[in-house]
């Protein structure tokens, strides 16, 4: 019976679960808030790893931040955890927790937990976009993450949008709240901003259209560069029925005012969320 524990290393958060594979089945399942430093970083993993003494355990998969070089065993770019960037990372886990780990995005492992259980199964190419506080993604060629030559496939976020500024700020509710907030002195919480605007609030309004419009073109942009059979929406944003509903009807009136090719990007929301990144850890660990 082959059985890992899966982690997703996130920014304010740590989350693990133990997956069997045979049965596809993610249990016991927890979290820890995510440490500051390195050395920190590592007692934690080997708490969650000692929560599972009692089990046969055959290795780890980590969902982690970041732009992942696997085949050296390092963390590039830059993320919000700067102490687990740019040095062999993953044998020093191994190390420490003496057992083989395998590494791999997070935003590339919600996109795994898709193609294996979820929304993309039967589905050759798709267009990943995580829509958070950032904006990330995955791009999928058959069935296959393209990470690029510098492993920047699907960082959607860093592309360029009105006034050189990036999609992580133009396309985020996160990010339009703070620009509504300052032009109106309040403290509003995106979820909010969308309310008043789903409400009728012309002010709030003004500001949700721009940020619809910003990732909706790059959406309607993304459809022409690998033309996906599906483009899937993951992220906080699956909480909010009235976001995904508006950015929909958002990209349909965009194509609308194009003379040419009238293609609508077929958007569909993903199956997994608090999940997808433990489950396509397994995958990642199992096939990557």
């Amino acid at each position: 019976m082959k059985q890992i524990i899966t982690i997703d290393v996130g920014g304010t958060s740590i989350k693990y679960g133990l997956w069997n594979h045979k049965y596809r089945n993610l249990s016991s399942k927890g979290k820890i808030k995510t440490p500051d430093n390195l050395e920190d970083f590592y007692q934690v993993l080997e708490i969650i790893v000692a929560n599972f003494s009692d089990e046969q355990i055959d290795g780890v998969g980590l969902s982690i931040p970041g732009a992942v070089d696997q085949r050296r065993g390092m963390i590039c770019g830059i993320s919000a955890l700067p102490y687990i960037h740019n040095f062999p990372i993953q044998a020093a886990i191994e190390e420490r927790l003496g057992l083989p780990v395998t590494m791999e995005n997070d935003a590339n492992c919600a996109a795994l937990a898709e193609i294996s259980m979820g929304v993309a199964t039967h589905m050759q190419n798709i267009i990943f976009v995580v829509v958070g506080t950032g904006v990330g993604g995955s791009v999928v060629v058959h069935r296959q993450i393209v990470h690029g030559s510098h492993r920047l496939g699907g960082e959607f976020g860093m592309i360029l949008g009105h006034g050189n500024k990036r999609l992580s700020f133009l396309g985020t509710a996160v990010h339009m709240a703070q620009d509504y907030n300052r032009a109106n002195q309040t403290n509003l919480t995106g979820k909010e901003v969308l309310q008043l605007a789903e409400n009728g609030d012309k002010k709030a309004q003004k500001y949700t259209k721009s940020m619809f419009y910003n990732l909706a073109k790059v959406i309607y942009n993304l459809q022409f560069v690998i033309d996906p059979e599906a483009i899937v929406i993951g992220g906080g944003v699956l909480e909010n029925q009235y976001f995904l509903d508006t950015l929909e009807s958002t990209i349909k009136n965009l194509v609308e005012n194009i003379e040419d090719i009238k293609l609508i990007p077929h958007l569909i929301p993903a199956k997994y969320h608090n999940d997808s990144n433990l489950i396509g850890a397994a995958y990642n660990y199992f096939y990557g």
